[in-house]
């Protein structure tokens, strides 16, 4: 089991909070200088003219309502911060454990994928397509037409006989019913999660030697 390192993320939160002080910091010190400017201005107008009342307190109103929006984007890159430490804790839980993939994507392993796939209802023809990790067709074959949960075993060979690597595919479900109207599909397959990267934005579960995305884990078993 391997856990990649988390500092790519951790600079980018720091980086966000940073320059969110910075500019927080900038602007009083801006605030503060033009109220100064704007108390010198009064001690000084001319009484026969005085100062726009409205214009200053508009300039006013503008400052106060910037340094709102600072305070309030603050607090949005905290609870973002928040958000991103409970999906890695989520993801660190799922270490050593079987995983049911939603989207699509299975796992050649050992020369052999098995993925499950549903119809809704009974199609007129159903095509079955697997593709690599660049989106390349490697292997298509006719389906199943009857309504129900249906399995794939791919060997990890292609019509040709030529084998293909070890790593993640991704099987697609076309079916057509004898109306000509599309057939709902949906795809399931079963994998062991062997590492999770954190060095992201957002946290990968290692597979192999591929990764996916923690939102494409439908449940996890142990």
């Amino acid at each position: 089991m391997t856990i990649t390192s988390v500092s790519s993320s951790t600079t980018t939160s720091s980086t966000s909070s940073s320059s969110t002080s910075s500019s927080l910091s900038s602007l009083t010190s801006n605030f503060q200088t033009f109220l100064t400017l704007l108390t010198t201005q009064l001690q000084n107008q001319d009484p026969t003219s005085p100062m726009d009342s409205n214009q200053f307190t508009q300039q006013l109103v503008m400052y106060s309502q910037v340094e709102q929006q600072i305070d309030t984007n603050s607090k949005l890159d905290s609870l973002i911060s928040l958000s991103n430490s409970q999906s890695s804790n989520l993801a660190m839980s799922y270490l050593g454990k079987s995983v049911t993939l939603s989207d699509g994507t299975g796992e050649l392993s050992n020369s052999s994928a098995t993925w499950t796939y549903n119809l809704a209802n009974a199609s007129a023809a159903t095509t079955l397509t697997v593709k690599d990790s660049d989106g390349n067709v490697v292997y298509s074959k006719s389906g199943d037409t009857t309504a129900g949960t249906h399995t794939l075993t791919w060997d990890g060979k292609d019509s040709q006989g030529d084998t293909y690597s070890d790593g993640l595919y991704t099987l697609t479900v076309s079916a057509t019913g004898s109306n000509g109207k599309a057939v709902t599909t949906t795809v399931a397959s079963t994998a062991k999660v062997d590492g999770v990267d954190l060095s992201g934005s957002t946290p990968k579960l290692v597979i192999g030697s591929g990764e996916i995305a923690l939102s494409s884990a439908a449940w996890v078993t142990n």
